[in-house]
């Protein structure tokens, strides 16, 4: 397949132009990349040749500091500007691919090429060597290694004085890299020493908890951890208008008045990512527990959230629905359910079917420096049956604060959890009403005061 052909397949995505500028057919590492596109190593594969082809472009332009995983995803693989690069490694994953290519392709058909084109480890920025140059090895590839192009004539001599300029880079970093290995690990002991006297120690497997989190951080099942969305809970305060989850999940929370704030502070509400210092210590903890595996957990914002992942996954929620608004739908069958009282009043918690010495709901005066709160422990399938869902949410931040330390040190709720473990070890399904005093925002004296077991 010729390069025209390459450059035909290629026109299709929008992003790129249907023809190059002429002035790149005059640069000898287009050239190269040409000769590469059109080779067998490249021919059959439309998208590692869009790769290839964008971030050279883009290098020769002089834009390397533009050559961002999310930039490519965008303009190569049309996904939209909104996506996150955490949740989709399509560039990581054809990365890997493209420097697997290009080292088959130097070994074959490229071979008595006079230029090699390197994607260093850890960016998508590409370098250009001339072929007498040794290939950079894998832990060399790992340190910043772009050439600038504005010192670079256009003409096939021109990688010499680059490549020069990349070695000496490299001398330095190799002689400063020990020191500055040592500095960093001085500073992540004093971070590491400051967080255990900060926060709470490291919490242990409780015989009561283990079958909890064996279930929600199984290694078959994907879980997510879904903290709160402290952005929207003010956006509906200063709009006065609270917003049902259906109306969260098409964006509405992007068109709320905000009539008494300026455009920038309005911007930065309806579009960052923004949750509790609460909630961050919860993520901290539920992190620490030997149960958590890194490979099979994700942290997802309530924006991001789709109501797939509530059928197909595991789901820790933290907060409710004022702040979290799946927590609505996730305790959608649940006897204690956190329910948004209208007219910005504040929320209470309603007990479906009470018991003797029951109340029918639950009413906190939020609005006091220090009073009574109240939080509720659920513990029920997901919407498919397929998996678990674990919230923690309360009727202010003092009470998901306390839903989140009785279940982290469940000494209070240990007979509740033995009662709901099962011969074989596993965990019936739960809910648990607490009672706690917020004193500034801070959960005190968290006690039991109803629970349900299924």
């Amino acid at each position: 397949m010729g390069v025209q052909a390459v450059v035909d397949r290629r026109s299709k995505l929008s992003p790129f132009p249907k023809e190059w500028p002429e002035w790149l057919a005059q640069d000898s590492r287009w050239h190269s990349v040409q000769r590469m596109v059109a080779s067998r190593h490249f021919a059959r594969s439309a998208l590692l040749s869009k790769f290839l082809l964008y971030i050279v472009a883009e290098t020769i332009e002089g834009r390397q500091s533009e050559i961002t995983e999310h930039q490519i995803g965008v303009r190569v693989f049309e996904r939209a500007p909104s996506y996150r690069t955490v949740e989709d490694n399509i560039v990581r994953n054809y990365a890997r691919q493209l420097r697997r290519r290009l080292a088959d392709y130097y070994q074959n058909e490229g071979a008595s090429e006079p230029l090699r084109i390197e994607v260093p480890v850890g960016g998508y920025a590409p370098i250009f060597l001339p072929a007498s140059a040794k290939v950079p090895a894998e832990e060399d590839q790992q340190l910043p290694a772009v050439i600038d192009p504005q010192s670079e004539p256009t003409n096939s001599a021109a990688p010499h004085r680059g490549v020069a300029a990349l070695l000496r880079s490299r001398w330095r970093w190799l002689l400063l890299g020990p020191l500055l290995i040592l500095a960093y690990s001085a500073a992540l002991v004093g971070i590491t020493w400051y967080t255990a006297l900060r926060f709470h120690a490291r919490p242990h497997a409780s015989t009561s908890t283990a079958p909890l989190w064996a279930a929600i951080f199984n290694n078959s099942t994907t879980s997510y951890i879904v903290p709160a969305d402290a952005g929207f809970n003010l956006l509906e305060d200063v709009s006065q208008h609270p917003m049902p989850l259906a109306n969260y999940m098409e964006g509405g929370y992007l068109n709320l008045p905000l009539p008494s704030l300026d455009a920038h502070s309005a911007g930065d509400l309806r579009t960052q990512q923004f949750t509790s210092f609460v909630d961050l210590q919860i993520v901290t903890s539920l992190e620490r527990l030997p149960e958590f595996n890194p490979q099979h957990v994700m942290l997802r914002f309530p924006r991001d959230v789709h109501l797939e992942d509530l059928k197909n996954a595991n789901v820790v929620i933290l907060g409710s629905e004022g702040s979290n608004p799946w927590a609505a739908i996730a305790e959608s069958n649940a006897n204690f359910r956190i329910v948004d009282q209208g007219e910005m009043k504040g929320a209470v918690v309603v007990n479906s079917n009470p018991r003797p010495g029951e109340a029918s709901f639950y009413m906190s005066h939020w609005n006091e420096p220090a009073h009574e709160t109240f939080a509720v422990i659920e513990y029920l399938p997901n919407l498919a049956g397929t998996g678990r869902l674990l919230l923690l949410q309360g009727l202010d931040v003092a009470g998901t604060q306390a839903a989140a330390e009785t279940l982290l040190h469940p000494s209070a709720i240990a007979t509740i959890l033995r009662r709901a473990t099962r011969p074989d070890g596993s965990l019936r399904f739960f809910e648990i009403l607490l009672r706690s005093t917020s004193i500034q925002s801070n959960a005190m004296a968290t006690q039991v005061i109803a629970s349900r077991i299924y």
